[in-house]
């Protein structure tokens, strides 16, 4: 530039010469410049400055080439694939049992890691993806849901910690993301804001999915087209797994229609195979009879296809299961055929959507581009899911509130499962089995059943693997470290104007074409719920603190038993060495501490039930304590995170509304099918169901219609109290006269929904009462609804919003 300004100073004709001989340094896109160079360790990239023009006709100068940032020459299309609580034993890529032709199919046409590791729980690991950086550095540290005021655990990503999406979106990429999130604070999630941690403000021009931890594939509530809720059918052929496919394959048709010299980077991130499990029946019999041998036989079948493939080592035995698990030959007939039944609808979902990610990868194809697309397809955030507890779920939101279901309850609906009236999970013996050969599962980052994932690597114009295993150890943390080396990308040291924290992980471009290259990843910490391990230099030292089923510790942190593998002659952690090799265990233990000083991973923190409050960790919340909320007609589906909480307390429901002749629909919902509570009018009489779990429904409803024109409607919900969950009286009235009563026997201490929140003037999603069809738009004119918390009656003390109270919903945020 400083050449440039010298010459023009000599002589206005200069401003006609070649920017390109002037100014070797720049890279300036337009028909007439040439990309040469660019500093591309601060972005956006610094635009070049041009002296001021001087002439006054047009037509007697050239103008400057128009700077326009463009990637680099042949950098790659990128497609990230994300699968959700599949564990390492379940592919049928990594010889497991559920199939996954487009996984099969581009692991022969690639390669296969058989030591990529995530972080044991969704948040973590995707954080660790999508920034380069250790989910505490991100402040990620956990799920969202429980953060805490600690660094690292308090889930704003800083500015400091960009993602790889933002790099590669300001180096000239288009990027999108579909599918799950799960990495924006619970108290951002409203249309208040702020927007900064949505993907849409993370780097991703385009998303289109679902913000928290699941949703109901069926008829999900949560789904943005970047910040704006989209309603989608609830038709029972609507599904999700096909919708975000659908518009995943329109994104990157129309980029490349548009642009097809611009590369893409793709999210795919299916809520599959995370609970609930839904899939077509067409799907489920497929898997009719597959699973009646049992989990533990199971373990056996899944470990002997492993090793023919190779991702396993050939004299590597199976990890003793958990005690907790019991024998498949201990159980009963109808416990047989219920867990069966489970598995075939898991394994179905997996398959199901297994098979829509080959549409994508068909679509890319399609269009020519997929031979120049690095595809990762990463199958599992986590290891399987033991959440389901040791019968399973036919509503997992009953494990958020700390139920057990009967078995003999779940076989009633055994036709139902998986279908649009369940919301299920399976028991955690399919856990175990599903992250063969290890012993543990999902939450337990001690164990790489928690932790360890296959992962696929295709990408024919810079390697050719054909159906190779890279064995060298690897960690989420390296994915975009990858994708920057493969791009011919520097790491970024401004983003926006931020310096930034240096990438955490290490690429693994080196692996793709060198099976023998040496590891270079050596060294790393896991912890979660204050499950922990450390590995460096191929040992693993680490502690069961909980087990996912489990709710309170086993010991205190400085009690806790510790275990030591020496993972270069021990694949599947079978052999404890801490009695054998002590010096070797404090060593490690001692690095898990320099590590977890160095990373924010301190203080360990194993509360569940505390950290839902946002009161007891000192997070914020967007009701901040206030006991009366004002909804208007057109809030719709206000996630419960940011509603406020009636539950384990008194409370009442006041709604000025106009019913005309004869009004019908819903004034207030909250939830949906599978647990909530609904005021409405049936056949204009004013109404209010309790819908428990979708096991049973209470409902009141007045004898005579509302006469037309205004009226007050008031539901006074009088709690028992006496502790969490509790039954209460619900009384209807109509101004101050009493129109029903209703007895409610027990009431949702943690969660209504994971997916379904609080709407005025309909019941979007699914319906909490059987007794009107979503929406159930109401048909007369709502001014408002108030509602109020009331203050606890003298002598209950559990009649508060105490800091215990939601102890499900704390729950449920450590299964997701």
């Amino acid at each position: 530039m400083e050449t440039f300004i010298t010459h023009m100073r000599r002589g206005a004709g200069v401003a006609v010469l070649s920017l390109a001989a002037v100014l070797p340094t720049l890279t300036l896109a337009a028909p007439t410049a040439t990309n040469i160079a660019l500093d591309r360790t601060v972005l956006p990239i610094v635009e070049p400055q041009y002296p001021p023009i001087t002439e006054i006709n047009a037509r007697k100068v050239t103008p400057p080439p128009l700077f326009r940032v463009q990637a680099p020459a042949k950098a790659p299309n990128v497609l990230i694939v994300l699968m959700d609580d599949m564990g390492f034993g379940h592919p049928s890529a990594f010889g497991g049992p559920i199939r996954t032709p487009t996984a099969e199919q581009l692991a022969n046409e690639g390669i296969r890691f058989n030591q990529f590791h995530t972080t044991s729980l969704c948040t973590p690991t995707r954080a660790a993806l999508l920034t380069g950086r250790n989910a505490q550095s991100a402040n990620l540290g956990s799920v969202v849901e429980v953060a805490t005021a600690f660094p690292g655990h308090h889930t704003l990503r800083p500015n400091s910690v960009a993602t790889v999406a933002e790099m590669l979106r300001l180096n000239g990429y288009a990027t999108g993301a579909f599918g799950k999130y799960h990495e924006t604070t619970p108290w951002d999630v409203s249309p208040s804001g702020p927007f900064d941690r949505w993907p849409t403000r993370s780097g991703f021009d385009k998303f289109y999915g679902f913000i928290g931890a699941e949703a109901n594939q069926w008829a999900p509530s949560g789904i943005f087209d970047g910040v704006v809720k989209v309603r989608t059918a609830n038709d029972g052929k609507y599904h999700l797994m096909t919708d975000m496919t659908n518009q995943a394959v329109n994104w990157v048709r129309t980029v490349k229609s548009l642009t097809p010299d611009k590369p893409v980077f793709l999210y795919f991130a299916p809520g599959a195979i995370h609970a609930p499990h839904h899939v077509p029946k067409e799907w489920i019999a497929k898997y009719k009879g597959r699973f009646d041998m049992g989990w533990d036989k199971l373990r056996e079948q899944t470990l002997a296809r492993q090793k023919a493939l190779g991702v396993v080592p050939a004299d590597t035995p199976l990890a003793p299961k958990p005690a907790a698990i019991k024998d498949w030959d201990t159980l009963s007939s109808d416990e047989k055929k219920l867990f069966t039944r489970q598995m075939e609808v898991a394994a179905a979902f997996g398959e199901y959507a297994d098979t829509e990610i080959g549409r994508l990868v068909k679509a890319i194809g399609d269009i020519g581009q997929l031979d120049n697309t690095l595809v990762l397809y990463i199958m599992g955030d986590n290891g399987s899911s033991a959440e389901g507890g040791m019968n399973g779920r036919l509503n997992e939101l009953t494990y958020a509130n700390a139920m057990n279901e009967q078995v003999a309850d779940m076989l009633k609906r055994y036709d139902d499962w998986g279908g649009p009236k369940t919301y299920g999970h399976f028991a955690a013996g399919w856990a175990v089995a599903g992250n063969t050969p290890f012993a543990w599962t999902k939450q337990v980052a001690s164990s790489y059943g928690g932790t360890r994932n296959g992962m696929i690597v295709r990408w024919p114009a810079r390697f050719q693997g054909k159906g190779e295993v890279r064995s060298q150890w690897h960690h989420v943390i390296d994915v975009a470290p990858t994708i920057l080396e493969a791009a011919g990308l520097p790491e970024p040291k401004s983003v926006n104007g931020t310096v930034q924290k240096p990438l955490e992980g290490s690429s693994m471009l080196y692996a793709f074409a060198d099976a023998q290259a040496a590891d270079r990843h050596t060294t790393q910490f896991f912890e979660l719920f204050g499950n922990r391990a450390i590995y460096h230099e191929g040992w693993l030292a680490g502690t069961v603190h909980k087990a996912p089923w489990e709710y309170t510790p086993r010991a205190s942190f400085e009690n806790d038993k510790w275990e030591l593998y020496d993972t270069r002659s021990d694949f599947s952690l079978a052999r404890d060495l801490a009695a054998l090799q002590p010096e070797k265990l404090k060593e490690m233990q001692a690095l898990f501490l320099t590590e977890a000083v160095k990373y924010n991973v301190l203080p360990l923190d194993d509360r569940v039930v505390e950290r839902l409050n946002p009161t007891v960790v000192g997070r914020p919340d967007l009701m901040g304590g206030r006991t009366e909320l004002t909804a208007y007609p057109g809030m719709i589906d206000v996630p419960e995170n940011v509603f406020i909480n009636t539950k384990n307390r008194s409370f009442t429901i006041t709604a000025e509304v106009d019913v005309g002749k004869r009004a019908h629909g819903v004034v207030l919902s909250q939830g949906g099918r599978f647990g909530g509570y609904s005021l409405y009018l049936h056949d204009g009489k004013p109404a209010f169901t309790y819908n428990w779990f979708g096991m049973e429904q209470w409902t009141a409803v007045a004898k005579q219609p509302l006469p037309a024109g205004k009226a007050t409607l008031v539901v006074r919900f009088n709690y028992d109290g006496g502790g969490m969950g509790k039954g209460g009286t619900a009384t209807v009235l109509v101004g101050e006269r009493e129109v029903a009563t209703l007895r409610v026997p027990r009431t949702h201490a943690g969660a209504y929904s994971l997916d379904e929140g609080a709407s005025v003037g309909e019941d979007g999603g699914t319906p909490v009462s059987e007794s009107y069809a979503a929406p159930a738009e109401f048909s007369g004119k709502i001014e408002s609804v108030t509602i109020r918390l009331v203050p606890p009656r003298a002598g209950l003390a559990s009649d508060k919003p105490a800091a215990e109270a939601g102890v499900l919903a704390a729950r449920t945020a450590v299964l997701n």
